[in-house]
């Protein structure tokens, strides 16, 4: 029997209230998306023991194609618990973190038209990369890292 390995991380799934807003959002960091559609029926209850579920998707894509944001509104059943406000030490998934170019062009762009509101400051650590953390639409905590040129 062949023994199984890890080919890649295909996505990460955050469910949302609102998919236009999210899409939005993760467009203006760069994430580009790539397809939206329902997920619905048995078959899709099965695999997250939800039973019958009604489910929103849109699939959103990092510009090398590598890494994907499954965006997703639940339709039935309704959400039953919030963690997007949860501060950084709490249990559980923290954040995605993107690596962007022209950090504070894309922090002022991203809290003028998305009301993102940056956590606590931008920081460089060492001479490699300047980064922070902002709650952006609904609330979802998203990491921004900036790489340092070596020079």
């Amino acid at each position: 029997m062949a023994k199984s390995k890890l080919m890649e991380m295909h996505n990460v799934g955050i469910v949302v209230e609102s998919l236009d807003s999210a899409i939005a959002f993760f467009s203006e960091i760069g994430l580009t998306l790539e397809g939206r559609m329902m997920v619905e029926g048995e078959w899709a209850g099965r695999v997250t023991g939800l039973g019958h579920q009604s489910v929103e998707v849109a699939m959103m894509v990092t510009p090398d194609g590598h890494s994907r944001l499954e965006l997703s509104r639940f339709i039935t059943p309704p959400t039953v618990a919030d963690h997007r406000t949860a501060p950084v030490n709490a249990l559980g998934y923290l954040r995605v973190m993107f690596r962007v170019v022209h950090l504070d062009e894309l922090v002022t762009r991203l809290m003028t038209k998305h009301n993102a509101q940056l956590v606590g400051e931008v920081m460089q650590y060492e001479n490699v990369y300047r980064l922070c953390y902002i709650r952006g639409t609904e609330g979802l905590l998203i990491g921004l890292a900036e790489e340092l040129e070596a020079k």
